[in-house]
């Protein structure tokens, strides 16, 4: 227990010490990681909650799918009726990942029935999990029916998925919180790469895919920190590893800019003028796209 909070401690060390702009890299937190034994995974709530912040969310994905003008596609989501495959806890908490960014896309498009399918799935895998007590289905039922509560709907996602993972970790099932992150980050970068081949002058399209590089990085140490323990989540980091090779193909430079600050109703906040240059290929994206395509038929079959 000691070695575990002397490592938790130089997580936290380090978060703070970054500058305000600049978040840890995955290196950062590894050196410290290496320079502490740690005899049982665990990861600060910070670590987790910084990553989260990363990943896409369908509010984000709606923005680029609207601007391509592409329509609802059933065919891009995992079939809700698959859930009697997957009989493991491995599985399930992948499934349950996935499927929480499917109900994301329904309530873009307002497929209210659909969402509904999606709905009880996550129920039923998240009760298989012992983590159903988190999933108040009756507030994200009305929530998931109506595209005009999106943002409300996402708040209580990212609180849910805060909560389940401060339980899995005290269970001591914190690995199925990276599976329930790995599955969630996967298929929203899935679709993603779905519209962008189907939209292939679409560069802004390709810029999201792009950027997953540093969630990437992320996504891959936290694994790192299970696969030894976990033959099955050593396979899931092996594929990811493959992927990341391909994410370390592209190049992203960012220019400082000193933050400004505004006035919204009247609130000051700070709004960050840093940008990011994007140095990649067509062929990079491309063969991002088919190792995302052959990991996530591994993940849902």
């Amino acid at each position: 227990m000691k070695n575990i909070l002397l490592g938790l401690l130089a997580i936290l060390t380090v978060l703070s010490s970054c500058d305000s702009k600049k978040k840890p890299s995955a290196d950062e937190i590894s050196g410290v990681l290496d320079s502490v034994k740690i005899e049982e995974p665990s990861i600060s709530e910070d670590v987790i909650s910084d990553i989260i912040q990363q990943i896409p969310s369908p509010l984000e994905i709606s923005t680029l799918l609207k601007e391509s003008e592409t329509k609802y596609d059933k065919e891009y989501l995992n079939d809700p009726e698959k859930i009697s495959d997957y009989n493991s806890n491995y599985k399930k908490a992948l499934a349950l990942g996935v499927y929480g960014t499917d109900l994301g896309y329904t309530n873009i498009y307002e497929q209210n029935q659909d969402a509904l399918f999606y709905l009880n799935s996550i129920k039923s895998l998240a009760d298989d999990l012992s983590i159903g007590q988190f999933f108040d289905i009756g507030t994200i039922k009305r929530l998931a029916t109506n595209s005009k509560n999106l943002d409300s709907l996402l708040l209580i996602t990212t609180k849910n998925f805060n909560n389940i993972n401060n339980y899995l970790q005290e269970q001591k099932r914190s690995n199925l919180s990276i599976l329930l992150l790995s599955g969630g980050w996967l298929e929203a970068l899935y679709i993603v790469s779905r519209v962008s081949e189907k939209n292939p002058d679409n560069e802004e399209l390709k810029e999201t895919i792009a950027e997953q590089k540093v969630i990437m990085d992320n996504v891959v140490l936290l694994m790192s920190f299970y696969k030894d323990n976990d033959p099955n989540i050593k396979q899931l980091s092996d594929r990811f590893t493959k992927l990341q090779e391909e994410f370390n193909k592209i190049e992203i430079k960012t220019v400082y800019r000193e933050p400004t600050y505004e006035v919204v109703d009247g609130m000051l906040v700070v709004k960050d003028n840093s940008t990011s240059e994007i140095i990649m290929k067509d062929e990079n994206i491309e063969s991002i796209r088919n190792q995302v395509y052959e990991i996530r038929k591994n993940i849902i079959n």
